[in-house]
């Protein structure tokens, strides 16, 4: 039996790549001066100006996803007999997941057993993306949803997440720092190394001094947790900075021999709280502690 493969904006998928494979994506909300736009993988949105924006220092608000909207998206696939694997961005930046589990009990309540499986895939950004693309490849494989949902679970914890960030001063304006570490951070020219930890939440690893340590801080920390990059694909992702992610590809490649390395640009919904200039690594390594 088919099943529909679902997930949110979050996930920075390449629109092609979601249009080709029959992926429903659930849109996010931006707020940036007042106007409401959708996150919708670049479908409508301008992501150029509004990388240009987080760049001149505009702050940009973002809505989790309410029960009422996963309620609709759910119960058309449920009228229409066609079960759901919903891989649901980290629980723990947002409340999406919960609304999402709240929207399954009272379908429930409605229609009693309902196939509607929801995983908290504890990702974000091209980490949750690269989840949603094995997925993908293992449906080709002829894997149930099942089988997939299963694999998400097992592999969930070994996807390994690199970050950095270039404007130190937006983790401020936002309100993720305090002014006086940003000041400092500013004036010692100091980058933030980022990772996602096992409860899917961003916090801070190592600082590094200057934007080249950082990045080959990346590339270094890539490698040393990596397991059997020959049958990996690697995805780097950036606000606004392609030459830079091209270096890392390219760094990487130098060093090991991998399946594939892609590169995509973060969607508005992350780029609105990590900043111009941010870039990340996402691969599979040993579960994390």
């Amino acid at each position: 039996m088919t099943y529909k493969i679902m997930t949110d904006a979050c996930c920075d998928l390449p629109l092609d790549f979601v249009e080709e494979n029959g992926i429903h994506v659930i849109n996010m909300t931006i707020n940036l001066n007042g106007n409401e736009y959708l996150d919708d993988l670049g479908k409508t949105f301008d992501r150029e100006a509004f990388f240009q924006s987080v760049k001149n220092g505009e702050i940009a608000t973002t809505s989790q996803i309410n029960i009422g909207t996963y309620f609709e998206t759910f119960k058309y696939y449920i009228e229409n007999n066609e079960p759901v694997l919903y891989l649901a961005f980290s629980s723990g930046l947002s409340g999406s997941y919960n609304n999402a589990m709240a929207a399954v009990e009272m379908l429930k309540e409605e229609y009693g057993l309902i196939e509607v499986t929801v995983v908290d895939t504890l990702a974000a950004c091209l980490g949750e993306g690269l989840l949603i693309y094995e997925a993908v490849q293992l449906k080709k494989m002829g894997k149930s949803l099942v089988e997939v949902a299963q694999w998400i679970e097992e592999n969930k914890l070994k996807l390994h997440s690199w970050v950095t960030v270039e404007d130190i001063k937006h983790l401020e304006r936002g309100g993720r720092i305090s002014a006086v570490s940003a000041t400092l951070g500013t004036l010692l020219n100091v980058k933030p190394i980022i990772i996602m930890n096992r409860t899917g939440n961003l916090v801070p690893f190592a600082k590094v001094r200057g934007r080249k340590k950082s990045l080959q801080y990346l590339v270094q920390k890539t490698i040393e947790g990596i397991v059997e990059p020959e049958k990996q694909t690697l995805f780097i992702g950036h606000v606004g900075v392609p030459e830079e992610a091209i270096w890392i590809k390219n760094t990487i490649l130098d060093k090991m021999a991998v399946k594939d390395i892609q590169i995509y640009p973060y969607g508005p919904t992350i780029a609105a709280h990590t900043g111009f200039g941010s870039i990340a690594v996402f691969s599979f390594g040993e579960i994390k502690k």
